[in-house]
């Protein structure tokens, strides 16, 4: 006898804790808790679960019934020892074996089976039959959902009894067998071979009269209400007990073992009467592929891998060692396990089973199928095959139990599909997925990423040969960008070049440029990046495949969480990310310093992604990311400490961050932007490759501010360019005039002045045209700057006057302020020292008083460079010091550069020589990262001058050189200005 466990369905239902029942009141919740409880640990579908509640009249709101019933079994079953878990088909019922009387008894039976026909094996036998409460649910309405469950139950059952009858009659204990044959045929009145073994084991046991009347019975049922005589095995045995012939051993005979469902042991292999092992004279599997004959890299992995698997490393009865290896599609999964597999096969003689689990197919294999495709190689198979999956697990685990073995489970769909293939003890398990399996307790996750481009080189170098990759270096390197290093890629790269010799690597690296036809090129045979990628998408629908082709547009820099949102236009969607990670689809890049995990696809991926995104929905959910991309911009811009000039459209966003989450991301809008630099330069591509022209102008115009303070001046010209393109296509004419301002801007600031006035008059014209006064205020200062810069100062003067009406005319203060500073420069370069200090510290009373802290330090640098102009260094030291300290504190380099540049001339001048040197080569270093010639050339200039008077002739010689070549340099590059 064992105790009943906590839940029981081999009767009617039942649920105990601490010895006593628990009420599961309800009976649509007693019919969801007995469905679950049928396949425990295995996911039941919310279809199935509908159907058994309602019976084919489900109300319409069965799916949040169904949740609210979930939810009132769970305390319960916690109770009890088990859970519910949800996914996203349906739930399981998660619940040990020893508490749930259905799988205590096939864990029984199967242990039986393997124990043979001994005094262990039918002990273990009565103790599953005892399990038996009655018929299985016979307190609940049936549901044909049960059917084949309760079916192969009965069965199961019937197996039992009849292989303990077999067991009893082997060892001799014919009246406990005969009592067993005569309930058997209770419940089966016309199974001959039941009535067959009653007639011999009554013959055996000296009651001939008893075996003789027993015939009688049979035959007369037979006769009367079948028409039918006895068959010819059941005459047989009648004749036997007449002539008294020495019969053979029950326990070798076949008449009971024959029938689905009978349960008995004689397939399983010879001699199961004297308690062989099942599967004995089949040989060990030995069913690894073939080892990866140019496996490459990954050498970390393997050693952590093949420790893990090794069999020396623990203990013989501890539980099985269980590593699961994940990535995207093509990464190497299966090659990598397959070669740590060989390298510790020689841990494992008993052999080595390998099991293909169709996880990307679109019906993966079922775990029944599987267990009997592994209990086949182990020597089970035609009647012996138990009926049930749990019947087969256990058996499966019985039998590795006493021979320990590497199991590979190649591409697993689920948790769920495994675990009913987990050896009990000793035997080591790898397991490859596309989906992260982490619910496996005391599993090593190992998640595979692309090839490092070294190993990447090395790998294309033992397909195609070394010698033709290093003859080609470039063309090969260019083909493995092109691949994403991703290994499937490189292996089909590599293929098309050794099948074609006579290429040069050229060739193929033209082919794979192009990113629409990429996919098409990356194929040969039977092997195909597009294939291998299809299966794992074509499983996705809905928000997930909606979300995933977004994803792939955004381009290849990894984006923050909340672009899901944009893109389903609703919040909280991290539960479709996750099922992207947990698919491999998406790529958990990590965590920014803002504390956002980031996500990105990779290269080829995005290909996929591309070439199946469109229609309106596509574009409006692309708009709306694009929409967030700007607010946030706009967003952080406002916390800059200058934000002068920038134009952005008022039209409102069709879809934005919250408020609060905009104010915790935007907090250091500084930091926000370098997180987010990369992925709004391609936001920006995006939009004007989309035909979006109002998205892409307005944000790259909201990224003005930041790229001016850092000084980013190729991304501010390539931004502006793709939108102004865009524009224009558009007929979007203040886009138009927004880029053609900015890039006029970036133009002056790299001493193209001609190309800078041109585009400013354009930019001016058009704002004029739309009525834009402000806009067209900012074009003039331009304008000013151009012609300042060019030497032209009066007609620079003219031009900020200008500047200066229209602002004041506007009411923008801060352009005034601006204005006003610019026309305070303009009478320094004039030397008029009077009319310069009454216009700069006009700019700076203003600054002052709109906070503007970034325009003082403008305003105290020019301040310092009057009084130094007056002679007075010490209150021009003291500006410039002020300058540096706001620049410095705001996080303007470039600024901050011309500051220290100088103070340090002034340091220098008056005898400071190395504070002075030390801050001019500080400036000098920002100048040329920045790539600021002007700044850089003077700064030489100075330098130079401050080392020949300390006398270091030769040094002076090189930096005085120096500037002379730079400014060389920007006069040809300079064009005349009209």
């Amino acid at each position: 006898m064992v105790d009943q466990p906590a839940f029981g369905v081999l009767g009617p239902l039942q649920v105990r804790a601490a010895d006593r029942s628990l009420r599961v009141g309800g009976t649509k919740p007693r019919l969801l808790l007995a469905t679950l409880l049928l396949d425990a640990n295995q996911v039941v579908g919310s279809d199935t679960l509908v159907e058994v509640l309602w019976a084919g009249n489900p109300p319409s709101s069965a799916t949040a019934n169904l949740r609210t019933y979930v939810s009132s079994l769970r305390g319960v079953l916690g109770t009890a020892g088990a859970r519910i878990a949800a996914h996203p088909s349906g739930y399981a019922l998660e619940v040990a074996a020893e508490r749930l009387d259905l799988l205590l008894f096939e864990d029984l039976v199967a242990r039986a089976r393997a124990a043979g026909r001994t005094g262990a094996g039918a002990d273990l036998l009565r103790a599953a039959l005892d399990l038996w409460r009655g018929r299985p649910l016979s307190d609940l309405p049936a549901s044909p959902a049960w059917d084949a469950r309760l079916r192969a139950l009965t069965q199961a059952r019937l197996g039992a009894a009849e292989e303990l009858v077999a067991t009893q009659l082997a060892a001799g204990e014919h009246a406990c067998a005969i009592d067993g044959l005569r309930e058997l045929i209770g419940e089966h009145p016309y199974r001959e071979d039941l009535w067959q073994q009653l007639i011999l084991a009554l013959h055996r046991s000296g009651r001939r009269a008893e075996a003789l009347h027993a015939y009688a019975v049979i035959r007369q049922q037979l006769v009367d209400d079948l028409g039918i005589e006895p068959g010819q095995d059941l005459r047989e045995a009648h004749a036997r007990v007449l002539a008294e012939d020495t019969l053979p051993d029950p326990a070798v005979s076949s008449s009971i073992n024959t029938g689905p469902g009978t349960g008995v042991l004689a397939g399983l292999g010879v001699g199961l009467g004297t308690g062989a092992a099942p599967g004995l004279g089949v040989p060990p599997p030995y069913q690894l592929p073939a080892d990866i004959a140019d496996f490459t890299g990954r050498a970390a992995t393997v050693a952590t891998l093949t420790g893990f698997l090794s069999a020396g490393e623990r203990r013989p009865d501890g539980p099985p060692a269980v590593a699961v290896v994940v990535g995207p599609p093509g990464v190497g999964k299966t090659a990598l396990a397959v070669h740590c597999a060989h390298a510790v096969r020689p841990g494992y003689p008993a052999g080595q089973l390998h099991l293909c689990l169709g996880g990307t197919e679109e019906t993966p294999a079922d775990p029944a199928d599987l267990l009997a495709e592994a209990l086949r190689a182990l020597g089970v198979g035609g009647a012996a095959m138990p009926p049930t999956v749990h019947e087969r697990s256990a058996l499966y685990r019985s039998l590795l139990a006493e021979r320990p073995m590497l199991v590979l489970l190649d591409d697993a769909a689920d948790a769920a599909q495994v675990r009913a293939l987990l050896p009990g003890s000793g035997s080591a398990v790898l397991v490859t997925s596309r989906r992260r399996v982490t619910e496996l307790p005391g599993a090593l996750l190992l998640e595979l990423d692309v090839l490092p481009p070294g190993e990447a080189e090395d790998l294309l170098g033992r397909i195609v040969g070394e010698r033709r990759v290093a003859a080609d270096r470039e063309a090969a390197l260019a083909i493995l960008d092109a691949c994403g290093h991703l290994p499937l890629a490189i292996r089909i790269a590599g293929a098309r070049l050794a099948g074609r010799p006579g290429w040069p690597l050229g060739v193929l690296q033209r082919r794979l440029a192009d990113e629409a036809a990429r996919l098409d090129e990356l194929r040969a045979g039977d092997l195909e990046v597009r294939g291998s990628f299809e299966r794992s998408t074509r499983r996705l629908t809905g928000e997930a495949a909606t979300a995933f082709q977004a994803f792939g547009l955004l381009g290849p820099a990894s984006v923050p969480g909340w672009v899901a949102d944009a893109v389903l236009g609703r919040p909280r969607t991290e539960a479709v990310v996750d099922s992207l990670v947990d698919a491999s689809l998406l790529r958990l890049a990590g965590t920014d310093a803002l504390g956002q995990p980031r996500y990105q696809v990779h290269d080829l991926m995005r290909c996929q992604a591309r070439q199946h995104a469109g229609g309106a929905a596509q574009r409006r959910a692309i708009a709306r990311v694009l929409d967030g991309w700007a607010g946030a911009a706009g967003h952080a811009t406002a916390r800059l400490p200058t934000t002068l000039f920038s134009l952005t459209p008022e039209e409102p966003a069709s879809w934005s961050l919250p408020g609060e989450t905009l104010a915790q991301l935007t907090a250091d809008p500084l930091a926000w932007f370098e997180a987010e630099r990369e992925p709004l330069v391609e936001a920006v591509r995006l939009a004007a490759g989309s035909g979006l022209a109002g998205s892409a102008w307005k944000l790259a115009a909201a990224l003005v501010p930041y790229f001016d303070l850092h000084c980013r001046l190729e991304e501010w010209r390539l931004t502006h360019r793709l939108a102004l393109g865009s524009a224009r296509a558009a007929g979007d004419r203040r886009g138009e005039a927004a880029m053609l301002r900015g890039l006029g801007q970036v133009c002056l600031y790299q001493d193209r002045y001609a190309e800078a006035d041109d585009m400013l008059r354009r930019a001016r014209a058009l704002f004029r045209e739309l009525g834009d006064a402000r806009g067209e205020a900012i074009s003039i200062c331009g304008l000013g700057a151009v012609s300042q810069f060019s030497g032209r100062h009066l007609r620079a003067l003219g031009s900020f006057r200008h500047a200066l009406a229209m602002f004041l005319a506007v009411g923008d203060r801060g352009g005034e302020a601006y204005a006003r500073q610019a026309i305070g420069r303009i009478f320094l370069s004039l030397r008029d020292l009077r009319q310069a200090s009454r216009w700069l510290e006009e700019a700076l009373r203003l600054a002052r008083e709109l906070g503007d802290t970034h325009r003082e330090g403008c305003v105290s640098m020019h301040l310092g460079r009057l009084h130094d102009m007056k002679a007075d260094a010490g209150a021009a030291m003291r500006l410039q010091g002020r300058a540096l300290d706001i620049f410095e504190r705001l996080g303007d380099r470039h600024c901050g550069a011309y500051a220290m540049q100088s103070l340090g001339g002034l340091q220098a001048a008056n005898g400071e020589r190395s504070g002075g040197s030390d801050r001019l080569q500080a400036s000098l270093a920002i100048f040329q990262q920045l790539g600021d010639r002007s700044g850089e050339a003077a700064t030489f200039q100075t330098l130079g001058e401050l080392y020949r008077s300390a006398g270091r002739s030769a040094l002076a010689s090189h930096y005085l050189h120096r500037a002379v070549e730079l400014r060389r340099e920007l006069r040809e590059h300079r064009s005349p200005v009209p």
